[in-house]
């Protein structure tokens, strides 16, 4: 279905394994992503479904991906912002984002973000090492990703209360338990993070967070209804999380089901979820 209205997907990967492996991606349940996956590739789904800008995302936690991403923003005129990585726990960090801003398409540089859900750590977000890397990447006038197991919802309330300069963007919803058919104790812990008036969050990920082969629009809503009310249109942005949702939906079928979840709104409302939110967060 094409719509006329301006959509930014805010959320999207590349990776290409003949470059570096992704070592998170293993197992029978995955195996559709082991392969490489291009902006050759993604741009004809996107452009199909009305997007015109996307944001780049980190996929894996070593320090040559940023600069790739960078350079393939540069040469490319749909890929409007980076969401990099850099260690945020690294004395020298501050001067790792300037670099990081002086490198061929250094200007799309918009936001960083580390595989927190990875960390054994549900705190880790507090520990003292952390908030003085997250205190760089707000003084480097960028944003902060955070990919968060629904458990550690709570720290990144904390953490978002002890940065109040810095912009905390939600991705995917904080993971809701969407194919457990679970609200609780998620949905307390994202109004808790929607009070901080330094948060974000994306309308990505619920499709492969839901049953991958039976998911429904309906089964999406009570979760998207909730991020909705929690943050509103205007802090809350679209993301197709491209190419993972493949596991569960094609590019347009996320579109369509972002479309249909936020039916109720009025156009400029829509216009926010769809482009405005991720233009004026991200600084697009």
């Amino acid at each position: 279905m094409t719509d006329p209205q301006r959509i930014v997907d805010a959320h999207h990967h590349v990776w290409d394994l003949s470059v570096r492996d992704q070592e998170w991606i293993t197992g029978e349940e995955l195996a559709p992503l082991r392969r490489t996956f291009t902006l050759a590739d993604l741009e004809p789904e996107a452009r199909a479904a009305g997007v015109h800008a996307t944001v780049l995302v980190q996929t894996v936690t070593v320090p040559e991906e940023t600069p790739e991403f960078l350079a393939l923003a540069d040469g490319n005129d749909l890929v409007a912002g980076v969401v990099g990585w850099t260690d945020l726990t690294a004395p020298g960090i501050a001067d790792t984002l300037a670099t990081l801003r002086e490198l061929p398409g250094g200007d799309r540089l918009v936001a960083i973000r580390h595989q927190v859900q990875g960390e054994p750590d549900p705190e880790w977000l507090l520990r003292p090492e952390v908030q003085r890397g997250l205190s760089a990447v707000a003084a480097a006038g960028l944003v902060y990703d955070l990919v968060v197991q629904s458990h550690q919802l709570p720290a990144t309330v904390r953490a978002a209360a002890l940065l109040p300069e810095l912009t905390f963007v939600l991705d995917h919803a904080g993971k809701p338990p969407i194919a457990a058919r679970s609200l609780h104790p998620w949905a307390e812990d994202v109004r808790a993070l929607a009070d901080r008036p330094n948060t974000v969050c994306k309308l990505s990920g619920l499709v492969t967070e839901a049953d991958l082969r039976s998911w429904t629009v309906d089964d999406l809503r009570p979760y998207a209804d909730t991020v909705l009310d929690a943050f509103g249109p205007d802090r809350l942005m679209f993301g197709s999380d491209w190419p993972v949702c493949r596991l569960a939906a094609s590019y347009t079928e996320v579109v369509d089901a972002a479309r249909a979840l936020t039916d109720g709104l009025g156009a400029d409302e829509r216009s926010a979820v769809f482009a405005t939110t991720a233009e004026r967060t991200y600084g697009l």
